[in-house]
């Protein structure tokens, strides 16, 4: 049932090593230090409009559970802790909750607690016709529509067939009236894949790269044979490639996930070009500790990004986005090899 694998992936992520080995590519990114920033740290301005709503800061709560009575505390903890910092939050899959009407609670808990908060809700690509559902039962703001097929691939009796996807996600965007997102599960989303997502009418991408959870790795602690996800593990783009590959391919608001783990990572994730940056696994083992430490950790990413933003001289994202940073490393040959330009980031003033 749906359910239990719901408490599986629960189980695991909070209790295994299920996290890339690989890194984000973040540890090749390095923002120009200002000696004379010019600006006043104090002022310094996190808030930003991200399809159509107000918010605070671009930490977003990522997408972590649904679908079993063990989530309603989770969600409802994020929840508290989205209403009161003025973050977005994003639930897991809703297939679960449209499948199965008892569990619908464990999702709608998130707008019960948090009723002017913007909350995302969250379906398969293949699953069109529970679109308008999903968006229902937690009275969504926006609708993410998730691509796992290297989750599909590892797990037993995982969904392999992929035929028609792009027609899917066109059809979900025109069955709704909130904003859809595309997202990853953690293994990047490139170039082409983000183009034609694009002209499907997507209204923002979450590239979700590889460097976070890894979703094979997950898959492997409940395959019998567990020689495919081992081979798998570190499967993907890097976060930080995946990042400059979809904001240069696309003009619609991207948002970078993936392993992010500090204020910091987000800092140069923003001035990679993105709007958003998304952090599920640490917020995991923090809400099981209640909302405010979900707070406390939202708080000190925060505080890290402004801290970021001052010695790039940033007083806004928006500023943000043009400071100049180097790229080095592996990500600089990924992205050299794909045919992105890098030095014109280190140029930017």
């Amino acid at each position: 049932m749906i359910s239990d694998r719901k408490l599986e992936h629960l189980i695991l992520c909070a209790n295994c090593d299920v996290e890339y080995r690989k890194k984000t590519g973040f540890e090749e990114i390095e923002i120009v230090h200002r000696a004379v920033p010019e600006i006043n740290k104090e002022k310094i301005d996190l808030s930003l409009d991200f399809l159509g709503k107000r918010l605070s800061s671009p930490v977003m709560i990522g997408a972590i559970t649904g679908g079993h009575p063990a989530s309603l505390k989770i969600n409802r903890e994020l929840a508290r802790a989205a209403r009161e910092l003025g973050v977005a939050l994003a639930l897991g899959s809703q297939r679960a909750g449209v499948e199965h009407p008892e569990l619908a609670g464990t999702y709608s808990i998130a707008r019960s607690e948090a009723p002017e908060a913007m909350i995302i809700g969250n379906i398969g690509s293949s699953h069109t016709e529970y679109a308008e559902r999903a968006v229902e039962m937690i009275d969504a703001d926006a609708l993410a529509v998730h691509l796992n097929p290297l989750q599909e691939s590892i797990q037993p009796g995982g969904d392999i067939n992929s035929e028609g996807a792009l027609e899917s996600i066109g059809g979900i965007v025109e069955s709704v009236d909130v904003p859809v997102i595309v997202k990853e599960t953690g293994a990047g989303i490139c170039s082409e894949d983000a183009i034609e997502l694009e002209k499907r009418g997507v209204s923002a991408i979450d590239v979700a790269g590889a460097g976070g959870t890894s979703w094979a790795a997950v898959e492997t602690y409940r395959a019998d044979d567990r020689y495919q996800g081992e081979i798998f593990w570190d499967w993907g783009i890097p976060t930080a490639a995946s990042t400059v590959e979809v904001t240069q391919s696309v003009s619609i608001p991207v948002i970078s996930s993936g392993g992010i783990r500090s204020g910091l990572d987000a800092a140069k994730a923003i001035a990679l070009g993105a709007e958003m940056v998304g952090i599920a696994l640490p917020l995991l083992e923090a809400a099981s500790h209640g909302y405010r430490s979900v707070i406390r950790l939202i708080e000190r990413f925060n505080e890290s990004l402004r801290i970021a933003m001052y010695l790039a001289g940033a007083e806004t994202l928006e500023d943000l986005k043009k400071s100049p940073i180097i790229i080095r490393g592996h990500t600089r040959e990924w992205l050299h090899e794909r045919g992105f330009e890098t030095a014109k980031y280190a140029r930017r003033s």
